[in-house]
């Protein structure tokens, strides 16, 4: 059987596009997809059943043992950081935040460690953005600023940028200019009109002599700036300024250099200066598949978009103070629940250490590497493949991923609405 227009649950691009050929209850071909769809749609290593430490082996449990396990270690907690959710469907996430602040612990997403200082930035001077799809149709110059979207998200400039007919820019590849700012000559700057090569660390002065020249001041900039010449900068602003419609997509280049959430600042500024001139929008370039919508769910419910703390009954949210790495590493929290995420892999080493301490609970599909630091993994369902749910793209644009196949897992929502329920059951609410 081959099912259309499936949904790609692997990055923040979320193609609708896909051809999925499913037999006997398995993916067997995948169509359209990039690389790494195909990977995550073809993969068959999975975890068949909850394990639980034992101390240096497993054991197999079965899943009313492994939520009752899960539910004990949270309630037992002082703290607990219940963390990652970007791998996960909205449904799953809505449960989370439940879940947080029953027990009275901290949830945060990973935005925490890849575009929290984007949503700190958008909350300071607002957020110019558009759809992909008013890119798609409408911009002539492209800016990848910090991005190499050629590996982290394949199917980008093929289906939103370069690569790809508008209804306002029909001979695409011709009529786009796309230029790269980067710290290295990626596989994106390889095929980019205009390639700015800056020092490490030099962004928000580079931004800020772009500003100077948008807004007609180049006499204040030196000879170079951040190992760019000047000449190179006035040519790059005068291109912006003379775009029918511009688009800038930024990455962790950008929000994990020196400057954070300033420098987004200041490029989203940059986008108000061009403004003046024509039209501009900026956009992050998002990773997770919907770690958009763990940002949306949170807000709604919450408030506040990551790092929400329930100890004091109420949502508090500090960044720095409240954000998942600030706590592991101060060893504040004492048990960890990590939900569609994988922080041994990817959390700085003293947090995982400090993981590996403490009791952690895992919700993955698959053995990675906060398995070995973890007390307890229950195997759930993939959403997009054996799930439906909710899912946000890059752009902010709510789309359902649907159920393909049938599996003898559970779901996120299912597994975690039953702890939660153990969770009330028990504290008598």
């Amino acid at each position: 059987m081959k099912v259309v227009d499936v949904v790609c649950p692997f990055c923040g691009c979320l193609c609708d596009d896909l051809v999925v050929e499913v037999c006997d209850e398995k993916v067997v071909k995948v169509e359209n997809g990039c690389t790494l769809a195909s990977e995550k749609f073809l993969g068959d290593h999975r975890l068949q059943s909850p394990i639980l430490r034992e101390g240096f082996g497993w054991r197999e449990i079965g899943y009313e043992e492994a939520i009752s396990v899960a539910a004990d270690i949270l309630l037992a907690a002082d703290l607990p950081l219940l963390y990652g959710w970007s791998g996960t469907h909205g449904e799953a996430q809505s449960v989370g935040v439940h879940l947080a602040e029953v027990l009275g612990g901290v949830i945060d997403n990973t935005s925490t460690v890849c575009h929290g200082p984007s949503i700190l930035a958008i909350q300071e001077v607002g957020h110019p953005g558009c759809t992909l799809g008013q890119v798609k149709n409408r911009a002539d110059v492209v800016v990848y600023w910090g991005a190499n979207a050629i590996e982290a998200h394949p199917r980008h400039m093929s289906r939103y940028t370069t690569f790809t007919q508008g209804f306002f820019v029909k001979d695409a590849h011709l009529a786009r200019t796309v230029i790269v700012v980067d710290t290295r000559r990626t596989e994106t700057a390889e095929i980019a009109d205009e390639f700015v090569q800056v020092e490490a660390g030099y962004d928000y002065e580079i931004l800020s002599a772009l500003r100077a020249i948008v807004r007609g001041r180049e006499d204040v900039i030196s000879g170079a700036v951040g190992g760019v010449a000047k000449t190179q900068l006035i040519r790059v602003a005068e291109i912006c300024k003379r775009a029918k419609f511009g688009a800038i997509f930024f990455g962790l280049g950008l929000t994990m250099s020196a400057g954070k959430h300033k420098n987004i600042r200041n490029a989203i500024e940059l986008v108000e200066e061009l403004n003046r001139h024509t039209k501009w929008t900026i956009s992050p370039m998002r990773g997770h598949w919907n770690v958009y919508g763990s940002n949306e769910v949170f807000t709604w419910i919450s408030g506040y978009p990551f790092a929400v703390d329930f100890s004091r009954g109420i949502a508090f949210y500090n960044p720095g103070e409240t954000t998942s790495v600030d706590i592991l590493r101060r060893g504040e929290c004492d048990a960890c629940l990590v939900v569609g995420s994988d922080p041994g892999a990817h959390l700085p080493r003293a947090c995982a250490a400090h993981l590996a301490k403490i009791p952690t609970i895992q919700l993955d599909p698959h053995v990675n590497a906060t398995t070995h630091l973890a007390t307890l993994q229950i195997p759930v369902a993939v959403s997009g493949i054996d799930a439906e749910g909710t899912a946000y793209r890059m752009d902010g644009v709510p789309i359902r991923v649907q159920k393909l196949v049938e599996t003898k897992f559970p779901d996120d929502t299912e597994v975690l609405s039953a702890i939660y329920r153990r969770v009330r059951e028990v504290k008598g609410q």
